[in-house]
C-alpha cells in the first residue's frame, strides 16, 4: 500500500524534520539527554506518518545509503540492526528487525555507553531490568571497551557478581521506553518484531556485561552475550557440573559484517509497505 501521495520533496522535508527534532530534543550541551526526553522523541519518530516516509526514502536509494549500509549488520543474537539516520556523536537512529527465530540466543544482562530509547513498531518485546543484590542470581561480570573508532571490541573479566530482577514488562506496538546509560537490562523477543532504536551521545567508553553462571553455553563452547552495540560472543568457556564460567583468556569477538545492500533495502521496503508508504 503506497498511495499516500508522499513525493520526494515531501519525504525529504519529513526526514530533515526528523533530524531537527532529534537535535532539538536531545540538546547539544554538556549534560546528557534524559531517558525520558529520548523516549519522547523516539515515540514521535515511530509514528507511521513519520517513520514511513523515512524508510521509504532509504529503500529507494539516498545520498546517505552507502554509510547507512556500512553501519548496518546482523547481530550475533539474530536480529538485524539497520541504520536510518547517522548523527554521531549526538545520536544514531536505527531500526531493529527481530526475526523471532526458534531457539534464538538469549541476550545477557548489560548496560550501555549512553542513554537509549526504543519504540515497538511491530510485534512485542519483554524488558527486564536488574540491579546488584547479595541475594541475586550468580553471574560473571565483564567490562567491555573498544580500541578506538572502528576498532575491535574487548572484554575483560571483572569478577563474580549477583543480580536481582527489579521488574519485567511487556511492550507491544505503539509503546516505548527510555533507559539511562547504566541501567542493567535485557530484552527478550519471541516473535517477529520491529523496533525503532535511538542511541544518544556517549557518556562513557565502556559498558558492563553480566553472563549468568547458569546461562546456556553455545555449541562451540562460547557463552553468547550482547553488550552495547556489536555482535560478538564471550568465549571460550569451561563447564563445571551444571555451572558455566568464562575463562579469563578468550578469543577476540568476531567482527561486524555489514548486511548485503539487497537485504538492507528489502527489509526497509517491507517496513515502509507495512506502514502504508
Amino acid at each position: 500500500m503506497r498511495d499516500q501521495g508522499v513525493g520526494e520533496g515531501e519525504s525529504e522535508m519529513q526526514v530533515e524534520e526528523a533530524r531537527r527534532l532529534l537535535v532539538e530534543r536531545l540538546g547539544g550541551g554538556p549534560e546528557p539527554p534524559s531517558p525520558e526526553s529520548a523516549r519522547e522523541v523516539i515515540a514521535q519518530l515511530a509514528h507511521p506518518g513519520t517513520l514511513g516516509p523515512l524508510v521509504r526514502r532509504l529503500s529507494v536509494g539516498d545520498l546517505e545509503l552507502a554509510e547507512c549500509i556500512r553501519l548496518s549488520y546482523r547481530h550475533v543474537l539474530g536480529f538485524d540492526k539497520l541504520l536510518l539516520l547517522p548523527g554521531a556523536p549526538r545520536f544514531m537512529l536505527r531500526v531493529h528487525f527481530w526475526h523471532g527465530t526458534a531457539g534464538a540466543v538469549s541476550e545477557d544482562i548489560h548496560n550501555h555507553r549512553c542513554a537509549i530509547a526504543s519504540a515497538v513498531v511491530r510485534g512485542s518485546v519483554r524488558m527486564e531490568c536488574y540491579q546488584p543484590a547479595a541475594d541475586g542470581v550468580p553471574a560473571v561480570a565483564y567490562r567491555e571497551s573498544i580500541d578506538g573508532p572502528g576498532g575491535a571490541w574487548r572484554l575483560r573479566r571483572v569478577g563474580e557478581a549477583r543480580l536481582r530482577l527489579l521488574h519485567s514488562e511487556q511492550y507491544g506496538a505503539g509503546r516505548s521506553y527510555g533507559l539511562a546509560a547504566r541501567t542493567l537490562h535485557r530484552v527478550v523477543s519471541e516473535e517477529p518484531t520491529v523496533t525503532l532504536f535511538l542511541e544518544t551521545a556517549p557518556q562513557r567508553s565502556v559498558t558492563d556485561v553480566y553472563v549468568r553462571s547458569r546461562g546456556r553455553v553455545g555449541g562451540s563452547g562460547s557463552v553468547v552475550h550482547s553488550g552495547d552495540d556489536p555482535g560478538r560472543t564471550v568465549g571460550p568457556a569451561r563447564v563445571v557440573g551444571n555451572v558455566s564460567a568464562a575463562r579469563a583468556e578468550r578469543a577476540d569477538p568476531p567482527p561486524k559484517t555489514p548486511l548485503p545492500p539487497a537485504v538492507y533495502l528489502a527489509e526497509l521496503d517491507a517496513l515502509a509497505g507495512s506502514l502504508g508508504y
